[in-house]
Order: structure tokens, then sequence, then C-alpha cells
């Protein structure tokens, strides 16, 4: 399958207005971190976490802790995957149990991704409440799942792809539309994992 660029939908001051406006609104509707816990599912969705952290506590002092989340074996297409899929550590180094979990992803696609991260999470203790900071929503869900924070809502179709790129691991900050140059034979299908997620 190959892609086009289409489009640059977010530049670096927009990404990082909207991580700033995302690390509020978690203050404002929490009263405060005191029992705040980010958890960012691998991959961009952890250095997402980290900036929030970081935000976070330039304007309130407190830093709240970071946790990172591999979902790989949760995943409800585990069985198309490679025989022996890369799976990567989960570090979760506080308890979980009563605490306000954020789980942080770059993009909310089908809800499939989210749905793994909740199984996984609750393997770890019983949080008191789960939230979704995602920085675009591209719509399309297959699963009743929407998110608490949203830096961006796209609407797309099924051909495109949402493509985010972060300092961390793609040298720069943006995101990007891309569009299949070839038909999708089966008319959907997962293509939101390159460089996007597919949560």
């Amino acid at each position: 399958m190959s892609l086009k660029h289409k489009a640059n939908i977010v530049n670096d001051e927009e990404m990082r207005r909207a991580i700033v406006r995302i690390s509020h609104e978690i203050v404002e509707r929490n009263r405060g971190v005191k029992d705040v816990g980010l958890i960012g599912i691998r991959r961009r969705g952890v250095p997402l976490a980290e900036r929030i952290r970081d935000h976070i506590q330039s304007f309130e002092g407190l830093e709240v802790p970071v946790g990172t989340l591999d979902i790989s074996l949760y995943r409800d297409d585990l069985q198309m995957l490679a025989a022996h899929p890369l799976v990567r550590p989960t570090e979760i180094p506080f308890a979980i149990d009563d605490r306000i979990i954020v789980l942080v992803d770059d993009v909310l696609y089908t809800g499939r991704t989210v749905r793994a991260a909740l199984d996984a999470v609750m393997d770890f203790g019983r949080p008191r409440v789960i939230q979704l900071a995602v920085l675009v929503d591209r719509g399309h869900r297959e699963l009743p799942i929407r998110a608490d924070y949203v830096g961006k809502n796209v609407p797309t179709s099924r051909r495109e792809v949402v493509k985010v790129k972060l300092k961390e691991t793609d040298e720069h900050d943006g995101v990007d539309i891309e569009e299949m140059a070839d038909e999708d034979p089966h008319g959907r299908g997962d293509i939101s994992q390159i460089g996007g997620g597919a949560a």
C-alpha cells in the first residue's frame, strides 16, 4: 500500500497549545492532581504523557507520576500479527488502586487500542476512574469509546492515514494526513497504525 501526502493539519505550535490545553483540562476536571496518574500507550502516547506531566508541573508545582503501557498482548487482532510480536516493557511505577488514571495516546480511531489498554490497566489494580486523553480524534469508532480530552477533532475517511510526529520519536512535531494511493481491497483495514496509532 502506497501513501501520498495530503495535508499538514497541526504544526508544532498548534500541537504545543493543544497539549497545554489538555493539561489544564485534566487539572480542572479533577480539581487538582493529587490522585492523578498518567499512563502513556506505547509508542507516541508515552512522550505525550511526559509532556502533559511537564506542563502540569510548570503551573501546579506538582509532579504527576507517569507510566508506560504496552498493549501488544491484549490486542483483539493478536492472532493476525507475527508469530512472535514485539512486546515492549510496561512500566507503571506507582499504585493505581483508587487513583484517577489518565490514559494518553496520539490518535483515537476505532477504539480497539483503548479497549486493549483498559484490559491491561485493570490487570494492575482497580483505579477509581479511568479517563482518556488523545491528541487527535479521527472518528470511525467501532466500539463505544470516547475521549475525555481531545487536542483536535479531525474528520477523516478510511482511505486516509493520520500520522502524528513528535520530536522524541520523529525529530519534529506535527500531524499530517496521508491518503492511500491504491484501493484498499477490504474497504477498511487498520491503516492508522502507520505512524498514527489505532486507538
